[in-house]
């Protein structure tokens, strides 16, 4: 049987690829990897096609049995992980035999790790993904974080593996390593918060507080203030769109967030930069940079290429 038997979930795993789109307008979002670059390094590590399904583990890591041979790779954050009590590097394509164990522990630093196995895992589509979305039960397992004991069947590879081990190359880890300073572009209501109130933004250090999931991220921060009491018409948001609520603390909506909001929006995290928030934990501090949007598409331009074009080699 090719298969992985789950032995514990951890604290939340789920069955995550690069997400859903196109249904805004019905109120769902993308959903998808919390990492997306660290999902599609690891599935390029063991063969797979970039979108292909993944579990993503959280702050503490799962441990699985294979019930067949297969290549794995683990990438993200480092969970400390073994096999059958020995080391596994991360960044790195492993060949695992039948009844061998993975453990995955809590995380060294980062939130989220990714473990991607050769060929996929093999859940039905939904909405065009696999992806779980946890706040409405769509997509993954029966749409929900793996319990103890569940098995999930696994693709059959589409193309001959290797047969070698691959890595991801260094120069291309420390291009992606996490950044302590998120660039964003303006927000649509920009004009609602006066140059002291930009300039605070940037200048001030906010502290990610545990009201932080796949939903949104409230940051503990010097308070932001509009000009008056501006109500604006509640218009669709953007992943990774900052919205400033009556409180003044930003709020970073990420990959579940809801589709429309009323609050106004000071900023957006950039494309390139949306891995970094997905590695934020609670009680991890960040400050933000504003960039035009012509650096944020060539930014995310230079990503791809780096992703895209020559990032493995032989372990």
């Amino acid at each position: 049987m090719h298969s992985i038997k789950v032995i514990s979930p951890g604290f939340l795993t789920t069955v995550q690829d690069t997400g859903r789109f196109g249904y805004a307008h019905i109120g769902v979002s993308a959903s998808g990897a919390a990492d997306l670059i660290s999902l599609r390094l690891a599935n390029l590590l063991v063969g797979n096609p970039t979108q292909s399904a993944g579990l993503e583990m959280t702050l503490v890591g799962g441990t699985f049995e294979f019930e067949s041979p297969c290549s794995v790779a683990l990438a993200g954050a480092d969970f400390g992980a073994t096999l059958d009590g020995h080391e596994v590097p991360m960044w790195c394509s492993t060949y695992v035999t039948a009844g061998q164990i993975l453990q995955c522990g809590p995380t060294k630093r980062g939130a989220r790790c990714y473990l991607c196995v050769r060929g996929g895992i093999d859940v039905p589509l939904v909405l065009g993904s696999t992806s779980t979305h946890v706040g409405t039960s769509l997509g993954g397992l029966n749409g929900r974080a793996l319990k103890a004991g569940d098995v999930l069947s696994l693709k059959a590879p589409q193309e001959k593996a290797s047969g070698e081990p691959q890595r991801i190359k260094q120069h291309v880890l420390d291009s992606i390593g996490l950044r302590e300073t998120i660039r964003v572009t303006d927000g649509p209501q920009m004009d609602l918060f006066s140059d002291e109130e930009r300039s605070l933004f940037t200048s001030s250090q906010y502290q990610v507080t545990e009201e932080a999931d796949r939903m949104g991220l409230r940051l503990s921060g010097p308070p932001l203030k509009q000009h008056g009491n501006h109500d604006i018409i509640t218009e669709g948001v953007p992943l990774g769109a900052i919205q400033v609520p009556r409180d003044g603390e930003p709020i970073i909506l990420f990959v579940e967030h809801q589709t429309t909001g009323g609050y106004p929006k000071i900023a957006a995290v950039i494309s390139a930069d949306l891995h970094t928030v997905g590695q934020l934990r609670p009680r991890d501090t960040v400050t933000f940079e504003f960039v035009s949007v012509e650096q944020a598409v060539t930014l995310l331009a230079q990503l791809e290429v780096l992703i895209t074009t020559g990032s493995l080699e032989a372990a």
